[in-house]
């Protein structure tokens, strides 16, 4: 049961009740504002992803290396460019300590996110598809989670559990259902037998399911996951791996022609620069609409 004080139309309290509605919500993932800019013609709600997040930023592994500024920063200016569209933060462990994590929340509050995604893995995390992950004790996650909840009014919060042993899995999610926690998420779940077992263990919590290309999860689709009794999955990596093997396409392309660009008209496939500006062009005409309708 969400306790925080808000109103119809606060970010966290809008996602919430996309969430409560009929279907399963997609939240696409972005791992930058290019990315974001072509993700908000298609769909209204992004994952602002943490793996992809630490590949563009960084260019380094999902491992831990995000500093919690450089997230903030990012969310402040994809709320800036997308002030109608959903965005669900993933904040990994909370940046380690509990203090922080709620300094974390209650900024991000401040800026418009729409909610955040909290784990329970210990250092060194990894992304929630790998191998070799730990989890923290569970009383201590949920001591952090608790802090977490309390810090904040709005927005939505998702408890994740990165558990692996087949009992603690079932463990870690009912507790984690009977906090104030809006949504459960258990990462890495291997088979649609076990979404049903887990979704039996959280009773009406909303469930929130993480699909990834060559993950460990079953790729199934938004039908699907609404059949399974899943309320929201979020595609943590359909744009940055796409850019990856378009970039990787263009380039071998480039050096076979000796550096000749190809033709914008080629078979309609080509982006070019009238493309791109009209697209960030769209960016420019949203804030203004909501200007105008803040004046």
């Amino acid at each position: 049961m969400f306790h925080g004080t808000t109103t119809a139309d606060a970010p966290g309290q809008r996602l919430r009740e996309e969430i409560a509605g009929p279907g399963t919500t997609p939240l696409i993932g972005v791992y930058d504002m290019y990315s974001a800019s072509i993700a908000a013609e298609h769909y209204n709600g992004m994952f602002v992803s943490g793996f992809g997040f630490a590949a563009s930023y960084y260019g380094l592994p999902d491992i831990g290396f995000i500093a919690w500024p450089d997230m903030v920063g990012f969310v402040e200016r994809l709320r800036g460019a997308f002030p109608g569209h959903h965005l669900l933060v993933d904040i990994d462990d909370g940046y380690v300590d509990p203090e922080v994590a709620c300094h974390v929340v209650r900024r991000l509050e401040r800026i418009g996110a729409s909610g955040v995604i909290l784990e329970d893995q210990k250092r060194p995390r990894r992304c929630g598809h790998a191998d070799g992950k730990q989890v923290l004790p569970l009383d201590e996650y949920l001591e952090k989670l608790e802090l977490v909840l309390a810090n904040r009014t709005d927005l939505v919060v998702v408890a994740r559990t990165d558990a692996t042993e087949e009992e603690d899995i079932l463990r870690r999610a009912r507790a984690l259902a009977a906090t104030d926690a809006d949504v459960v998420l258990v990462d890495g779940v291997r088979s649609e037998e076990w979404i049903r077992r887990i979704r039996a263990v959280v009773g009406d919590k909303p469930l929130l399911f993480n699909q990834i290309a060559g993950g460990k999860s079953p790729r199934l689709s938004l039908s699907e996951l609404t059949d399974l009794g899943v309320d929201v999955a979020i595609y943590s990596t359909p744009c940055l791996f796409a850019a990856h093997r378009a970039m990787e396409e263009a380039l071998a392309g480039l050096k076979v022609s000796d550096g000749r660009l190809p033709a914008t008209a080629d078979q309609g496939r080509q982006i070019g620069v009238r493309e791109s500006t009209e697209l960030l062009e769209r960016n420019v005409s949203r804030s203004r609409r909501l200007t105008a309708v803040g004046a």
